[in-house]
């Protein structure tokens, strides 16, 4: 028989409880047998209300001779083992979903690895200056890094120096990447292309490691073009407003430092070119500037009336 609370205490009161088990949310009893019967004849359950502090139960159940008897409750051993386990599987859970987003093939040894875009001089692709029309300037400028790298010997032996970066400085849209692939092209080189953005993850020190990877890789591949489009994602001026307020160790800064290191730690006249582009030249770093570095800017402008008919019988060609 189930009772509440108040009316078990009720029950003790009149001397009709036997025994009584407190348990952290339950009470338990028997009650006193009738006249003529050996054993109690009545089982009295008497659910206790959570966090209930009842000085006087126990003074009265001593009154009424009532037996006591305690009872721990104690939780299974796995429904304890899971409930201390569980913060460290959420963090696994956590760490195994973040390498799964953030690395090549979802494995932690690949999340250092530059995510670069390898063109080689086999692709089916290839790009030549024949495919660019209407930056007949830019081209023309860009005919001495070509001559550079199918003929590296005769600029070393009359002592030529060859620009270590480029910067193709224009608005969006005016064929910066495709001029700098047909470079590639032209010299029948491999090209290395990549978004600076894609240097830039959450945890720290992954842009510096994909730069040093970057750079590992094309000196194996030498002579060969390191392409970075959107320059602007990663180097930006280290000294503007923000940069007191965010400290100089963020992980853009580090990728900065780490690119800037490898450029003056090579030599382009192993045949590696880096170049890269923008259109927001007046904010990059002007650590990138200097010499020995981007120290080449070519401007890639919008095309006038004849290069865009030029434009038009290329893609009318395909």
């Amino acid at each position: 028989q189930r009772v509440s609370y108040s009316e078990f205490l009720q029950a003790v009161r009149e001397s009709r409880v036997e025994s009584a088990q407190i348990s952290d949310t339950e009470i338990t009893g028997l009650v006193r047998p009738d006249p003529g019967k050996p054993k109690p004849s009545k089982f009295i359950a008497a659910i206790r209300p959570p966090n209930l502090y009842d000085p006087e139960l126990l003074t009265l159940l001593k009154e009424k001779n009532v037996k006591i008897v305690g009872k721990i409750d104690t939780p299974s051993w796995w429904r304890t083992l899971l409930v201390s386990a569980l913060p460290m599987l959420v963090l696994i859970g956590f760490w195994f979903f973040a390498i799964q987003k953030m690395g090549k093939g979802g494995q932690a040894l690949q999340l250092g690895r530059n995510r670069a875009k390898i063109y080689d001089r086999t692709d089916a692709e290839k790009v030549t200056f024949a495919d660019v029309a209407g930056v007949d300037e830019a081209r023309a400028e860009l005919v001495e890094i070509v001559d550079f790298l199918k003929n590296p010997d005769k600029y070393q032996r009359l002592g030529g120096r060859i620009p270590k970066g480029v910067l193709l400085v224009g608005p969006p849209g005016t064929g910066k990447t495709l001029l700098a692939r047909a470079v590639a092209g032209e010299a029948e080189v491999p090209f290395f292309s990549i978004s600076g953005s894609e240097f830039i993850e959450l945890f720290v020190g992954l842009g510096a490691s994909r730069v040093r990877d970057l750079f590992e890789q094309a000196k194996k591949h030498a002579p060969c073009i390191i392409f970075i489009d959107e320059l602007d994602a990663i180097g930006k001026s280290r000294a503007g407003a923000m940069a007191g307020t965010l400290g100089s160790h963020d992980e853009r800064e580090q990728t900065l430092n780490q690119l800037l290191a490898e450029m003056d730690g090579f030599d382009s006249s192993k045949g590696v070119i880096i170049m890269a582009a923008t259109n927001r030249p007046e904010v990059l770093d002007p650590a990138l500037l200097r010499p020995g570095r981007f120290d080449r800017q070519v401007v890639v402008d919008r095309p006038d009336l004849a290069g865009r008919e030029a434009i038009l019988r290329v893609h009318a060609r395909k």
